[in-house]
């Protein structure tokens, strides 16, 4: 009996054991699935920066970008661009220099050079002001609530310079149904051939371009 009771004491103990060992493999399989990212896993707002090759994309965030005082501002800036970006202004639509702007390249905040668009993401609204279906860089690009006329609109602004760009809004199309609504004013164009000369070279890979391309070639 004893024999008997010692027997099924040490099957239980195994038993116990095995369904541990079981259990925690179990959970460690689960975790590594459920952390992994797969681009099932990624959001629908994707960005142009993600088209990047993977080396380009993790130098997009080395630059430092910083917004100069007011008094550089009024130095650098024309009048209109200083009264968007610093007093939350509105160019007058049809009349500004990139709504019907159709080459390639990238836009950057006039006051902090930050990367905002590409023209990859660029389509005609018919709103006058150039619009875009998502950020280049989507961390230098945040919004906030604005209820200056009233209604509650999502303002758009940069990270680092802080700069009023414009408005979102969800009427734009496919595939991200956004629709960000720009000044000209408040941004700087540089086109294709220029981004490796003003230090932007990493973006030529969106154009299928190469880091050796020059300008003016």
């Amino acid at each position: 009996m004893e024999i008997i009771k010692m027997t099924t004491t040490i099957a239980t103990i195994t038993s116990v054991a095995i369904a541990a060992v079981i259990t925690t493999a179990g959970a460690t399989v689960m975790n590594r699935s459920h952390n992994s990212t797969t681009p099932a896993n990624l959001p629908r707002e994707a960005t142009a920066a993600a088209q990047l090759p993977e080396s380009t994309a993790k130098q997009s965030s080395a630059r430092t970008y910083m917004k100069p005082s007011d008094s550089e501002l009024k130095k650098k800036l024309t009048k209109l661009q200083y009264e968007v970006t610093q007093h939350e202004g509105t160019e007058t639509p049809f009349h500004n220099e990139y709504w019907d702007n159709h080459q390639d390249g990238i836009y950057v905040d006039v006051v902090s050079g930050e990367p905002l668009f590409s023209s990859l993401n660029k389509f005609e609204s018919g709103t006058g002001w150039p619009s875009f279906t998502r950020p280049l860089e989507p961390e230098n690009v945040r919004t906030r609530t604005d209820r200056k006329l009233f209604i509650a609109r999502n303002e758009v602004r940069s990270a680092h310079g802080d700069s009023h760009l414009g408005h979102l809004f969800k009427d734009g199309p496919a595939p991200t149904g956004l629709r960000y609504c720009m000044n000209s004013a408040s941004m700087r164009f540089i086109p294709v051939d220029r981004l490796e000369a003003q230090g932007y070279g990493k973006y030529l890979a969106l154009f299928g371009k190469t880091a050796k391309m020059k300008a003016g070639k």
